[in-house]
This record gives structure tokens, C-alpha cells and sequence, in this order.
């Protein structure tokens, strides 16, 4: 199994809980749309820290051919619009469990 973990912060002049809830609903929208794709959820963070991120999001990819799947599917460049849109940073790890 691969686990795929992303963390975002978001820009700063946004409405960010407005685009932290629109990250988690575009994103966990994918969920049984990817062949490959075993789990996805998103967390919008609550602790005001200058060190977090905003919002986390948590999958489980049954390999790392459904993990690359995934990168280029189509419902899944919709849902990374949205992020991108907000996103001011980035932070990614993938790792097999």
C-alpha cells in the first residue's frame, strides 16, 4: 500500500476557511472515482500556529502505478485546480506502508 500525504498553506488576502472548505469537498469528491485510489480524506486545520499548514490530506493508494494513475486522472486535475488556485505552499510525502 502507498500512502500519499499532502499539506497546503493557504494564501494569505484568501478566505481561507472558505478555501479550505472547498479543497476538502473538491478533493474527497474523488473518492470512489480513481480506480487504485483506497482512501482519501482532508483535514482543515483548527490550531492557530505560524509554523502549520492549513489543510492536510490523507490517501491510501493500493500501488505506486495507481498512486502515478491518480497524478494525471482527469477528476483528479479538476480537484488540484481548486487547490492550486489557493495553495500557497506545498508539502508532500509518499511512502509504501
Amino acid at each position: 500500500m502507498i500512502k500519499h500525504i499532502v499539506m497546503w498553506r493557504l494564501k494569505e488576502g484568501l478566505d481561507k476557511a472558505a478555501s479550505a472548505r472547498a479543497i476538502k469537498e473538491a478533493l474527497e469528491g474523488l473518492n470512489g472515482k480513481i480506480p487504485g485510489l483506497l482512501r482519501l480524506e482532508v483535514g482543515i486545520n483548527f490550531v492557530a500556529d505560524g509554523e502549520a499548514s492549513d489543510v492536510a490530506l490523507y490517501s491510501e493508494f493500493e500501488s505506486r502505478a495507481a498512486l502515478e494513475a491518480y497524478q494525471t486522472h482527469p477528476a483528479h486535475n479538476a480537484a488540484a485546480a481548486v487547490v492550486k488556485a489557493a495553495r500557497a505552499e506545498r508539502r508532500v510525502v509518499d511512502y509504501e506502508a
